[in-house]
């Protein structure tokens, strides 16, 4: 009998809800990826002066993706494409970085 637990403490992250979006915007904003400058493109994005903290700009990242998406629903003549592209290359790059962050152990798939 071993006295080492079988149970495996993770820490607690949020669970945000999942994008599901046209595979065409997907595409651009994964391929859009290799040319992401976190300093250079999420103050241009944000519209700010300033670049957050690692996953501070995320929450403010989906909620003006989301708005973007109800536009491109509705076919809003206000619908920025492009805008909408790098909004999602910045959620991708911010969740990448936050989840590298992130305290606790680290899983792997093998195989």
């Amino acid at each position: 009998m071993s006295l080492m637990s079988n149970i495996l403490a993770f820490p607690v992250q949020p669970v945000l809800p999942s994008l599901r979006r046209p595979a065409a915007l997907v595409r651009a904003a994964v391929a859009g990826q290799a040319q992401w400058r976190r300093d250079r493109d999420l103050r241009r994005t944000l519209r700010s002066d300033s670049v957050p903290a690692p996953g501070q700009a995320l929450a403010r990242l989906r909620a003006d993706e989301d708005r973007m998406n109800a536009a491109r629903q509705e076919g809003a003549a206000d619908y920025d494409l492009h805008q909408h592209v790098m909004l999602m290359i910045a959620i991708l790059a911010e969740s990448r970085l936050a989840m590298a962050q992130a305290p606790g152990p680290r899983l792997r798939a093998i195989g």
